[in-house]
This record gives C-alpha cells, sequence and structure tokens, in this order.
C-alpha cells in the first residue's frame, strides 16, 4: 500500500500521577522498570474475549495481552511475524504460518498451532454479533499439520488484505484448553484463567472501573519485553471527568476521548507537549435502507424518493463549518468512503452534491426533492450516541439539525441513546438514520469497505449493490497497486450515488505529552502500546 498516513482522533496526554500497583498474578516480570503508570480513557469495554467483541475500547485492551501471529513493528503500517517465525502465500488459495517453538501462554499452557486453528474455527463458529468474524469473510478452513505449522485456506486468490486481518481484532490467539469453543466467555472467568501470551496479562478486573496489568516475562513476540512491569487501565465516565484527571494529574496517561476544547486549552498549557500522529478515524451517519423515509418497509415505499432524501441530506451538510466550530479542526471534512492518505482515496461525493465544491446547497436539495415528488419538510428520525463518540456530539448533531431544517427542506427528530441500548436498536431497525464512528482495524482501504458495504456487515442497513460487491472482491485480490487504486475509486463512486452511508469527519490524531513519562508511540499501525510507556 502507498499513500501518507492519515490522521485520525485519538487523543493521549501524559501526567505525572503517583501511578498504583498493577495487581497480583502469575504473569512474573518481563524486566521492566520505572514505577507503575495509570492510563486513563473513556472507552468502554464490551469482552476481554476476542470473539465478543468489535470495539476500539476492547481493542486497546486485546493488543496488549493477546498474541498475533503478525503485528505492526513500532512505527510501521505494514505488518511481520510476531509470534511467527514466518508468514507466505504457499499458493494462491494457501497462507502458510510457521510458529516459533516453545511458545506459552501465561498460565503455563502450551501454544500450538492447534491454538491458532481453535481461534478462527472458533470466531466463525460463535459468530457474535458484536464481534469481529466478519473480518473472516474470505476464509474457507484452517489446518494444523504439526505443532508450528498453521495452513490457512482462502476462498479467493491472492488476498491483498489477508496479511493485515491476522493483525486485527480478530486475530488475538486464544488458548484452546481455556475459552469455550461455542461462547463468549465470562469475564472475570478469563482473567481468572490467565490466558495471555501478550506482552502484558490482565491480573485485576473491575469493569467500568480499572483494569491492571503486569508484564509477561515469557512473551515471544516482535515488540519485545515492556518497559514498565506494570500499567493500571483507569475509566471514565466522560471526557470532564478525564480532562479533570489530566489537570490533576490523577493519571499519567489520557487517552480517548480529550474534547477538541481541552486539546485546544492543553496546547497552552505549560508542561504539556501537543503532538500529532497519524491514525484514520471516521464520523459518519448511516441510511437505513428499510426504515427510512420511504424506505422498503415503510408505507408508500419508494427507491427514487428514498435516494432522493438521502442526497438532498448531503446536499444540504455543511462539513466545514462542524469542522470550524465543533471540532476546532482536529476533524476535517471527509467527502468520500475511504480517507485522505490511503491508496485509492477520492473526493467522490464533493463533485455530486451540494455546490460542488464542498459546501451545501439549499436550492440543488429542494430540486432533487420537487423532482422526486417528495413532500417537504421531510421528517428524518436522526439518532447519535454522544456517550460513546464523544460530548462534542451533541454540538456536531445539533448543527446537522439545524444545518436540514435551516430551509424547511427537513423537519428533524434528533434523539440520542445510551451506547448499550443503541448496539442493540440500531441493527434492529429502529433508527432510520443514525451516527457511528470508525476506527480501523488495520492501514488498508479495504477496511474501510468489506465492514460497511459487503453481504452480512455490521452495519445491518440492508444496502445491497451486487456491483459494489464484485468490485470491492476484485480490489482485494488485485496485486498490481496502480490496478487496485482505480477499482478502489470505482467502489467509492458507486457508493457516492447510492448513498448507504454519507461520511462526515476524518480524525485529526493528537498526543500531549507532560514532563515525566516517555514512550507514547502514536503511529500507522492505530495500535496504542503499553510497553513503550516510561516513567
Amino acid at each position: 500500500m502507498s499513500g501518507v498516513a492519515l490522521l485520525g482522533s485519538a487523543v493521549l496526554l501524559t501526567a505525572c500521577a503517583g501511578g498504583g500497583t498493577g495487581g497480583s498474578g502469575d504473569s512474573g516480570s518481563a524486566g521492566g522498570s520505572g514505577g507503575a503508570i495509570t492510563i486513563g480513557t473513556t472507552e468502554v469495554v464490551t469482552s476481554l474475549d476476542p470473539a465478543g467483541a468489535y470495539d476500539n475500547g476492547s481493542f486497546a485492551v486485546m493488543t496488549n495481552v493477546y498474541p498475533f501471529l503478525l503485528n505492526n513493528p513500532v512505527g510501521e503500517s505494514t505488518v511481520a511475524p510476531d509470534i511467527a517465525e514466518s508468514a507466505e502465500f504457499t499458493a494462491p488459495t494457501e497462507y502458510t504460518v510457521k510458529l516459533k517453538p516453545g511458545l506459552t501462554f501465561a498460565n503455563g499452557n502450551e501454544l500450538t498451532s492447534s491454538d491458532v486453528k481453535f481461534t478462527f474455527d472458533r470466531q466463525v463458529a460463535i459468530a457474535d454479533p458484536n464481534g469481529p468474524s466478519s473480518l473472516l469473510a474470505n476464509l474457507d478452513s484452517v489446518a494444523a499439520p504439526d505443532d508450528t505449522t498453521v495452513v490457512f485456506t482462502l476462498k479467493s486468490e491472492n488476498d491483498q488484505t489477508f496479511p493485515q486481518v491476522l493483525s486485527s481484532p480478530v486475530g488475538p490467539i486464544v488458548d484452546e484448553d481455556v475459552f469455550p469453543a461455542d461462547a463468549v466467555m465470562d469475564d472475570q472467568e478469563l482473567v481468572a484463567a490467565n490466558p495471555f501470551a501478550g506482552p502484558y496479562a490482565v491480573t485485576n478486573f473491575d469493569k467500568g472501573n480499572l483494569i491492571a496489568y503486569t508484564a509477561f516475562a515469557d512473551y515471544d513476540g516482535l515488540w519485545g519485553a515492556p518497559k514498565t512491569d506494570s500499567i493500571n487501565m483507569k475509566y471514565f465516565a466522560n471526557e470532564s471527568n478525564l480532562s479533570q484527571a489530566i489537570e490533576t494529574k490523577a493519571v499519567d496517561v489520557a487517552f480517548r476521548n480529550v474534547s477538541a476544547t481541552d486539546v485546544q486549552k492543553f496546547e497552552g498549557t505549560d508542561g504539556l507537549n501537543v503532538v500529532k500522529g497519524p491514525g484514520g478515524e471516521i464520523r459518519y451517519i448511516v441510511f437505513n435502507f428499510n426504515t427510512m423515509p420511504y424506505g422498503a418497509s415503510v408505507e408508500g415505499a419508494d427507491p427514487a424518493k428514498a435516494l432522493a432524501v438521502r442526497q438532498a441530506v448531503a446536499d444540504s451538510i455543511d462539513r466545514e463549518k462542524i469542522s470550524t466550530d465543533v471540532f476546532k479542526g482536529t476533524y476535517t471534512p471527509l467527502y468520500s468512503y475511504i480517507p485522505e492518505g490511503l491508496l485509492g482515496a477520492n473526493e467522490a461525493l464533493k463533485g455530486l452534491y451540494g455546490d460542488g465544491e464542498g459546501g451545501p446547497d439549499a436550492d440543488r436539495a429542494a430540486k432533487r426533492l420537487s423532482d422526486a415528488g417528495v413532500e417537504t419538510p421531510v421528517t428524518l428520525q436522526l439518532q447519535y450516541a454522544g456517550e460513546r463518540y464523544g460530548a462534542a456530539s451533541a454540538e456536531e448533531y445539533a448543527q446537522i439539525k439545524a444545518q436540514l431544517e435551516a430551509d424547511g427542506l427537513f423537519a428533524v427528530d434528533l434523539q440520542s441513546t445510551e451506547w448499550g441500548q443503541y448496539t442493540e436498536d440500531r441493527v434492529a431497525d429502529l433508527y432510520p438514520a443514525h451516527q457511528l464512528g470508525w476506527f480501523p482495524d488495520y492501514s488498508d482501504p479495504d477496511n474501510y469497505l468489506t465492514p460497511f458495504f459487503m453481504p452480512d456487515n455490521f452495519l445491518v442497513n440492508h444496502y445491497d449493490n451486487p456491483e459494489v460487491v464484485k468490485l470491492i472482491d476484485e480490489q482485494r485480490v488485485t496485486a498490481d497497486e496502480d490496478a487496485r487504486a482505480k477499482l478502489l475509486e470505482q467502489v467509492q463512486d458507486l457508493l457516492a450515488e447510492d448513498l448507504s452511508t454519507l461520511p462526515m469527519q476524518q480524525g485529526a490524531q493528537v498526543a500531549v505529552a507532560v514532563d515525566g513519562v516517555d514512550g507514547v508511540t502514536l503511529d500507522a499501525s492505530f495500535k496504542f502500546r503499553f510497553g513503550t510507556l516510561t516513567k
């Protein structure tokens, strides 16, 4: 993949907190030095079981405590062997991984190819709605011919994304002697079983409050021994509380989420150094093709009118104003489905909607609705999840509502819902239009396409375009970079016409470091590593 790294929205800040102990456990010391480090976050952990979670908060834990076949060297978006010795295509549909010998989990159990096969078979078998199994859509079967050899057989040849998939949220290797084959494991039972083999092991888990980590002495991956033995992750209910913890030095490191206003303030605070790093977060609106105005399951269903409604929304949005007024430039306008900086990214939406330059155009929106026979104002139910996507979401969606209603074309019923309920409601067709965000699993443009627009995708919004599916499949197996870029552009052009989702903003990743804590690492892999931190 070519192209520069993206800017994403994760915000990290470090302070000189007193830290604390990392809890107790049998994982041993990896030889780190310095005092315990406390990390603050507003992220939510859905599950510690890799089969039961597909969210940033859960993966932030998993990336530090589970082993991966392939992972990202520090500072790189490409992948390399982690607990593997080698990994390569041995046939067009055959990807073979050789494990390092003598691997163990923190509980003393051996880690062999049988555990690897179990891991991926289990993901496919459980297929939890909140899990990442959709990333294995191209996986046909897994074989373990001996203790250190794993052979993945793929459905499509030359899958350019499969090595990255092995480093993603579907890739943590689990202990087959601990995890059930057909169900997500209880968090407390999991911690007690100590089935970890990453740089750290979890020694205490108080959901929503604290996770304690201790370095795992026998970690044998590419990241090397952690520099700090004990890490505590402290969870805060909202951005305001986290920001206060930064100011009072109740945490050493804070990340996700700090408001744009506070970032601006911290830039001018003595002892805080604000830096930028690569990322890839996007914010967007999802349209439910069944329940939106004129959708397939509502009275008066009419695909042409439903399309006109989506197009008129796209005509009416002023992304630049939202970027400036709400996010203070920490997010920038996004005009397509693959963010700027990745292979094949274009601005397909820009010329099709609004004034053709990225701004809104109420007259164009009105004409679309009139030409389609849509009566105005169009009543649009719009849902957002401020708890999940930050306090700025309230202001962001208040602006969206105001922009849509400014010329009398829409009457927006704007509602916010608690995240746990939100995750259930959105897949039950209860939201005609709603907010979602995306932080990538790995640094490849396909990760902004396959999870959204292929059959059985996580959006569950009833969008289906066979031509889009065909092109996504084709780009994934195209090795020539220029040819792949053209296919990616074609996909985005089709998506821009259909408007299954409406891209809104692309993030700008920011780190703020305070004297006394070093090693905050923000790089193109989008992963936050605890093992680099020192105090």
